[in-house]
């Protein structure tokens, strides 16, 4: 079982890194011109709705993504036998990951065709949000309700 929650915690930390590589890579696409900078300056308009869709997506996913995965956790992962809780708990995890990363990177895509900081800031509360899903064994062990028998000093 060991082996198993080894296996799981080195793939959650994976997709974390990615989560980063990808809001990274995003960045360094538009700093470097490859994706176009700017192409609605000057559409008030269309910059009014995707800043709102931005906002929206933010104020409502961060939330949702964590509680989420907080009433997932009490209601039904636990109740499972370990072999299927630690799929179930990687399925979860991966779930909100994404949560949060689809509105990260529409906010860094309007940001950068806007050139408006409101969705960067946006952004930027996702990307303080995601620190709450660093994965690692402690938290695993946590969260599933595993305890260690060690023996007392």
């Amino acid at each position: 079982m060991e082996k198993r929650m080894t296996r799981l915690l080195r793939v959650l930390e994976a997709e974390f890194a990615l989560f980063w590589i990808l809001v990274v890579a995003g960045c360094v696409l538009y700093e470097t011109d490859v994706l176009p900078q700017g192409s609605m300056v000057g559409d008030a308009q269309a910059e009014y709705i995707l800043q709102t869709v931005g906002i929206l997506l933010t104020v409502c996913l961060i939330p949702l993504s964590l509680r989420m995965f907080s009433l997932s956790l009490t209601r039904y992962v636990r109740q499972l036998s370990l072999p299927e809780a630690l799929v179930s708990y990687r399925r979860w995890c991966e779930i909100r990951l994404a949560m949060l990363l689809a509105p990260a990177l529409f906010n860094l895509t309007v940001y950068y065709t806007t050139l408006d900081v409101t969705c960067l800031l946006c952004m930027g509360m996702l990307l303080i949000a995601s620190l709450f899903c660093v994965p690692g064994r402690g938290r695993l062990m946590r969260e599933l309700d595993l305890q260690k028998d060690e023996p007392e000093k």
